[in-house]
Formats: structure tokens, sequence, C-alpha cells
């Protein structure tokens, strides 16, 4: 029998417009696609501003990349970060991506690299642009990572987020509940309902503050949850 290959992923971090606060939860949720084994972060690393990156490179393995501001007020990163991916992408042996910025400059970038069928995890505050969190299969508030690996290291696990309940989320789950084959009771697989949300939108629970789409779904009145003998997740809309 073969031996088993993991899968191979790429970190790439425009580290102007990323925060180092958020590197740990960043690579955990990144071990869900595979082994992080290139971890790359660009920046012109004569900028004071950038200390706080500077600091972590040895400790996670992060391979700097210099790219001098030629002109004012242009970012050479962005370029660079791109050229890169591409090298990365046709050599054919990275299976995913994550791209750690707020930039919507890098749209395009994930876009192309869906197009050749591998994911891509984009990693930004709550400020993005709406342009790039839509071209990533995901996007996660980095900021939403960070508070709840706090209170789980505080409290024992995260409190959810008080916006669970906006509107849009909502939209987008009735939808794809809608979308998914349900038995004689009415209930749907959750695991069902996860992936047409997924495949609409970057939706990920964790921006909400919890781990699993289980625990976001137990949280909004319309719908029930049923565990089964199986081992699966069901869920019915009820209003």
């Amino acid at each position: 029998m073969a031996d088993f290959e993991p899968r191979n992923i790429a970190l790439l971090i425009d580290s102007d417009n990323a925060s180092p606060a958020g590197i740990d939860p960043v690579l955990t949720v990144l071990a869900e696609l595979g082994q992080v084994n290139i971890r790359r972060a660009y920046g012109n690393w004569r900028k004071t501003s950038l200390k706080g990156w500077i600091d972590l490179m040895h400790r996670y393995g992060i391979e700097p990349q210099q790219q001098f501001d030629m002109t004012k007020g242009k970012n050479a990163t962005d370029m660079k970060m791109t050229i890169d991916a591409m090298d990365l992408l046709y050599r054919g042996r990275v299976h995913g991506f994550g791209i750690m910025s707020s930039d919507s400059d890098f749209m395009p970038l994930a876009m192309r690299i869906r197009q050749e069928g591998l994911p891509v995890y984009g990693f930004g505050g709550a400020k993005t642009p709406e342009a790039f969190r839509q071209a990533c299969t995901r996007f996660i508030d980095v900021n939403a990572l960070v508070k709840a690996e706090k209170e789980q290291n505080g409290k024992g696990g995260p409190s959810g987020n008080s916006n669970v309940l906006d509107q849009d989320l909502l939209d987008l789950l009735f939808d794809a509940y809608a979308a998914s084959k349900r038995d004689e009771n009415g209930f749907a697989k959750l695991a069902e309902v996860g992936q047409r949300a997924g495949n609409r939108s970057s939706f990920d629970t964790r921006n909400y503050g919890f781990a699993r789409l289980t625990d976001l779904i137990e949280t909004i009145p319309n719908f029930s949850v049923e565990r089964r003998a199986n081992g699966q997740s069901f869920v019915k809309r009820l209003r």
C-alpha cells in the first residue's frame, strides 16, 4: 500500500494588510486543508510598522520576501505575491492556498486559483472588501478567530457572536435549506445545507464565533437540529 501523501498548502501573507496576532489561529484553520509547508510573508522589512511580523518569522518558520517600495504610494508587494502564487500553482505541487490580506487587489488571484480547482482561504479584517471575500472559497475574519481563541483559552469555549441573526445570514441558510433534499419529516442533512451555503458565498461559521455549523444553527430559533444514531446531524426549518 502506498504511503499517504499529505496535501501541501501555501500561506502567502501581505504583511502590510494583515495582523501578526492572527497567525496562530490562521495556521490552525489551514490545517483542515493539509500541511502548511510553504509560509511566505511579503513586505518592505525596512518599515518599523512590520516589526510585529519580523519577530514571528523564526518562531513560525515564515520565509520573508523583501519588496522595496519603488514609488511613493505604490505597493509592489501585491505583484510579487501574485507572481509567486502563479508559479506555485503551475508547478502543480500545491493543493490549496491561504491568502492573508484585507486588500481587494487579490480578488483576481483568488478567482484564478479557484478556476484550477484548488481551494483558497482568505484571512482578513472586518473591513475587507466584499469582492475579495466572495472570490475566496472561504473568507474568515481574523479578528473573530483571535477573539474565539482567547475565549476558548480563558473561558473553556466561544460564546458566539451577537450578530448571528444577521438577515443576510438567515437568508443564506434559508435558501440553502430549501435547495437541500429533505425527508418525509422535512429534515435535511446539515452537511448538505452547509455545502450549499458555502457554494453560494464565502460563508464560514468561524466568522460568527462558532467552530461548527451545528453550534451556530442551534442558536437560531428558526431551525431545529436532530442528531441521529448514525452520527449525522439533520436540520429542519421551523419558520
